[in-house]
């Protein structure tokens, strides 16, 4: 339920362990799956959950782009900059094959 921006929830209980469940309406708003992270902080008297997701999917992407990049000897007759471009272009074709993929 919205109340002047604000989504109100049901109550959430401490279980065994410190364990909670967000409600299915949080999950929803904040687009949660299972295996996300979120940040925890204390700010006064309130916990505070920031979703993560967005950062380690895109960690993620990045580390799969890195493993997928060959282990070629540099062009001594490149420039740093032109290596660089050069890795760059190659981490872009691999994103687009990655995001073509996941639509299939």
């Amino acid at each position: 339920m919205h109340h002047q921006g604000v989504l109100t929830l049901p109550l959430v209980k401490v279980k065994e362990k410190f364990q909670i469940t967000l409600p299915v309406e949080l999950r929803k708003a904040l687009h949660l799956d299972v295996g996300d992270m979120l940040e925890a902080t204390v700010e006064r008297d309130k916990i505070v959950l920031k979703p993560k997701a967005i950062l380690d999917r895109a960690w993620h992407q990045m580390t799969d782009a890195m493993a997928s990049v060959e282990d070629l000897a540099p062009n001594p007759h490149q420039s740093p900059k032109e290596q660089e471009e050069e890795i760059a272009h190659m981490v872009k074709d691999f994103r687009t094959k990655h995001y073509a993929q996941r639509r299939s």
